[in-house]
């Protein structure tokens, strides 16, 4: 699902494409009226219309001599079903989310937690976690135990 929406955001990236997809949303045309209407040539226009076919948008129909082409709307409307579902995520109850060993943790897995990371608000700290001030460990840790007051106790 997601590389089909990659390859579709990346189809509609391009001027050219997206401005295919206007014209051809109000109305079915061949190569040669989309070549008129944007005024590029008609090969550049079939180059375009044969990214936008793979990526699912547009679909062909043999109409005698030429072939008129239509927007596959429920592509459309699957791509905005995706950006809006986006729009909908919640932050991350774990706070921050950060990387950890090069691994970047989805903190939106359900069950999943972000990471056993210690702080979970570096940015917070002023130094290393070990020279954590009362008020940042409350701040970064609430009322709990910093995970660092172990390693101090044994420094």
């Amino acid at each position: 699902m997601i590389t089909g929406i990659i390859q579709i955001l990346k189809a509609l990236s391009d001027e050219t494409r997206f401005g295919l997809i206007k014209l051809l949303l109000t109305h079915d045309f061949c190569v040669g009226a989309l070549a008129r209407h944007l005024e590029i040539s008609e090969g550049a226009v079939s180059q375009h219309l044969k990214y936008l076919r793979e990526a699912g948008l547009v679909r062909g129909e043999k109409r005698g001599y030429w072939t008129h082409y239509t927007v596959e709307k429920d592509k459309l409307n699957d791509l905005a079903d995706v950006l809006r579902g986006l729009t909908a995520l919640l932050p991350c109850k774990e706070g921050l989310c950060i990387k950890k060993q090069n691994v970047k943790i989805d903190c939106h897995k359900e069950g999943a937690k972000m990471c056993d990371c210690g702080c979970q608000y570096p940015e917070k700290l002023k130094g290393k976690p070990e020279e954590c001030t009362p008020e940042q460990i409350k701040e970064c840790h609430g009322d709990k135990e910093h995970p660092c007051e172990g390693k101090k106790k044994q420094s």
